[in-house]
């Protein structure tokens, strides 16, 4: 138990940035009635020293969520992940929260030694859980934020929609074109085609990537600016008076500063992973019976988002840019 009179509470988050920056909100409520502690990517740090500096952060790359090999359980870092569950367990945590449907969150909540376990069970995880959420799976990943606010009768605010800071004299239309994986990545020539089109309109337009992108850029004729970490990915965020980009972290974050977003959704699902911004639009992937299918794909290429065309991207961009606020 903590020492202050405030309740202690600890909240595994360990997966992307898209993924931290839908649990801000929570994060911020919750500090207002007890101490908390989120365990994290320690890239992540500079995302909360923005938003909520109030919350501890215990940097930690768990080796579940890599994207290859995650389960090679000789190559785990066995020694860090001990420490970190010694470290937990001298706080004595009130209270752990994990927004994921997944045991392996709610058992490192129960081997740091939190008294209370709030989650979703799956897998025979209810066992490990002192309260359980239902249906979280199906549920945007705010409102289980909100659910697991409302276990301990805290109110969440309505998405952000306050700027971080004021955006670019003008207006600017910062377009990202990276994802953390390919099945998630509309086509660079497609890319390049809406900024064309935004261009003629006469707006201005500043182009991110993620480094491995630039050359396939360049060859289009595009300048691009790589952001050398997660601060400068923040600054330019929340200079843009509109973002567009696919399904992935900097899209999330653009919302968070209160930038209206447009996605492109390849293999995930809208009603679970939308940006959380009152303005945020948005067009799906194409049908496909595996989808939600994340990171892998069954197919020679993601026709999901491949699908997609110009014309339809620039058809519904060009609606959502005459209404956004």
């Amino acid at each position: 138990m903590q020492s202050s009179s405030r309740p202690g509470l600890l909240v595994v988050e360990l997966w992307g940035l898209g993924d931290l920056a839908l649990a801000v909100p929570f994060l911020r409520e919750a500090a207002r009635h007890a101490d908390v502690t989120l365990v994290a990517k320690p890239q992540w740090a500079p995302l909360m020293a923005a938003f909520c500096s109030e919350v501890e952060l215990i940097p930690f790359s768990s080796p579940w969520t890599v994207f290859t090999a995650k389960y090679r359980l000789y190559s785990w870092p066995w020694r860090t992940l001990a420490g970190l569950v010694k470290t937990l367990r001298k706080r004595r945590f009130d209270i752990g929260m994990s927004a994921r449907a997944d045991p392996r969150d709610h058992l490192l909540l129960r081997l740091a030694g939190v008294q209370r376990c709030v989650g979703i069970p799956r897998a025979g995880s209810g066992v490990l859980l002192s309260t359980r959420l239902a249906k979280g799976r199906t549920l945007h990943r705010a409102a289980v934020w909100r659910q697991l606010a409302a276990t301990q009768g805290w109110a969440m605010p309505a998405p952000i929609t306050r700027r971080l800071r004021p955006p670019w004299p003008g207006a600017l239309i910062v377009v990202h074109s990276g994802a953390s994986q390919p099945t998630r990545i509309w086509p660079l020539e497609r890319f390049a085609e809406l900024v064309r089109r935004l261009r003629n309109t006469g707006r201005a337009v500043q182009v991110l990537c993620d480094p491995g992108q630039v050359p396939a850029w360049h060859k289009l004729g595009e300048a691009v600016t790589v952001p050398e970490n997660l601060s400068v990915l923040l600054e330019a965020l929340a200079a843009a008076t509109l973002f567009v980009g696919n399904d992935s972290g900097p899209g999330h974050v653009a919302a968070l500063c209160g930038v209206p977003t447009f996605t492109v959704f390849g293999p995930t699902l809208v009603h679970i992973f939308s940006p959380a911004h009152p303005a945020a639009a948005w067009i799906e992937g194409r049908p496909c019976r595996y989808k939600p299918c994340f990171d892998a794909c069954r197919y020679d290429t993601p026709r999901c988002i491949e699908g997609i065309s110009v014309d339809e991207v620039w058809s519904a961009v060009a609606l959502w840019i005459a209404t956004a606020r």
